[in-house]
């Protein structure tokens, strides 16, 4: 069993600090103007310090670890989990990561899970999972998201959201991301209902104007 720690490249660090201040758990500090890991038994391994590094000094490397460690890439079995790396917020994941490299990428609101029981083996099995939520966030994943797809060589792009309104934001800045990167990439987009349903917006249903007979020119069969 292996557990994750981060590895700070001296000669790139420019000692600015801001892992340190990102740094909830302050394992992290600025030694003689370069950022040192101070505490490694303080390092919880989320990653909080990688998105906040500008010149991308700070990297996550597997150690053994105790009975709280984790395998890093656990393989699906019955009801456990499909996740497949870490961290999974849209904001903190790094565009470079090497778990991206040939990824069938699932871009989430981070509620979709909870609204369907089957969300891990339905979405997240042989996906790289990535979540966020537009309204919480009060930001555009677009530029995000093409670094991500840009960056990789993503097989494909799923999008899972909710049916209401505010999740619209993360399905258009998926879909832009794929249209921006230029790349022949197929892209699915699921909506969830609050009960658990699963509707495909990719190809949605035709749904019949009720005004369609006053401009056909046919008078409506009257109904008996």
């Amino acid at each position: 069993m292996r557990r994750k720690k981060i590895v700070i490249d001296s000669e790139k660090c420019m000692g600015c600090g801001l892992c340190a201040a990102a740094c909830h758990e302050a394992a992290i500090g600025v030694v003689d103007g370069k950022a040192r890991l101070l505490r490694e038994d303080y390092c919880d391994g989320l990653g909080n310090c990688l998105p906040v590094c500008p010149v991308s000094a700070i990297r996550f490397e597997g150690i053994e670890g105790g009975e709280d460690a984790v395998k890093e890439t656990p393989e699906p079995s019955g009801a456990s989990s499909c996740l497949r790396q870490w961290p999974v917020q849209i904001k903190l994941v790094m565009p470079g990561a090497p778990f991206f490299s040939g990824a069938h990428l699932l871009v989430a609101a981070d509620c979709a899970a909870y609204a369907c029981g089957e969300f891990h083996a339905r979405f997240m099995k042989d996906r790289i999972t990535i979540i966020g939520c537009p309204k919480l966030d009060a930001t555009d994943y677009t530029e995000k998201l093409t670094e991500i797809i840009a960056a990789n060589d993503i097989q494909s792009v799923t999008v899972a959201r909710m049916e209401v309104p505010c999740c619209h934001g993360i399905e258009q800045a998926a879909v832009t991301a794929v249209k921006n990167s230029c790349k022949a990439i197929p892209c699915r987009v699921a909506v969830l209902t609050t009960e658990g349903a699963v509707t495909d917006a990719s190809t949605p249903a035709r749904r019949q104007d009720p005004s369609a007979h006053r401009h056909s020119g046919k008078r409506p069969r009257p109904r008996r």
